[in-house]
């Protein structure tokens, strides 16, 4: 007995494993493997969240519309404090941290408007830390793309720099344009000019003999180059953080 509980146990953990692609996005519909899940990069800020969309070239601030029934593979992280990402009608809550990058896999089934925010306090401007988040039909998000791409201000660095100092309860704000690797320099805490990235401090610092992190950690440097865990699952309260939501 102890046996079967103990291999029913692992399996269903490792089911709950944010880093894994989702078996399905709806009761009944398997999900396509060969079809890569869209990528959405968030940074925590003092107190906002940053949401960048490298394959759309576009990012927003405040507001994360996602297509529904199509998989979206969260990378995350922070510029300063240690925050956490949550959005209870998408999935389960995961920590954003400075210098390190978490990721999470979910589905929104439901077209809608919704609200997400810091589960971890982070100072003053914590309790205005929320943003909205919509789910539209694939075909409305493709044409809010169009419209962000057009009316839009290009994020440029300058413009980062001058976001990333603390505000509260910041608008709802859109740029047209994302530099490529903005994130990564943020994950490396290098984004301003002549400023020397971790991978490249950790890179000189490593003994050529040193052991590779353990399976799972993430660092600046990505897979088996992380000091420490990247991620971590808060516990939940009633939403996986692996799953299906808006059902």
């Amino acid at each position: 007995v102890i046996i079967c509980l103990g291999a029913l146990t692992w399996s269903s953990t490792h089911l709950l494993d944010p880093f894994r692609r989702l078996d399905r996005i709806a009761e009944g519909r398997p999900n396509d493997p060969a079809q890569a899940p869209m990528v959405v990069q968030v940074v925590a800020m003092d107190w906002k969240w940053l949401f960048i969309y490298p394959e759309q070239n576009i990012a927003t601030v405040n507001e994360l519309v996602l297509p529904v029934d199509r998989e979206v593979r969260f990378d995350i992280t922070s510029t300063n404090m240690m925050n956490t990402f949550y959005a209870p009608t998408l999935a389960g809550m995961i920590y954003a941290m400075p210098g390190m990058q978490s990721q999470l896999h979910a589905v929104l089934n439901r077209p809608g408007d919704y609200e997400g925010y810091s589960a971890n306090y982070s100072g003053a401007g914590f309790s205005g830390m929320r943003f909205r988040l919509r789910g539209v039909e694939p075909a409305a998000f493709d044409q809010w793309v169009r419209q962000v791409q057009a009316t839009g201000t290009v994020l440029t660095t300058p413009a980062y720099l001058q976001l990333e100092k603390p505000t509260e309860k910041h608008p709802v704000t859109t740029f047209s344009a994302a530099p490529a690797g903005l994130f990564e320099r943020v994950v490396n805490r290098c984004v301003a000019p002549g400023t020397p990235c971790l991978s490249a401090q950790m890179h000189h610092a490593t003994p050529p003999d040193s052991e590779p992190a353990a399976s799972g950690e993430r660092g600046p440097q990505g897979d088996a180059h992380a000091p420490a865990p990247s991620s971590y699952t808060a516990p939940m309260t009633g939403h996986s953080a692996h799953g299906e939501a808006g059902r």
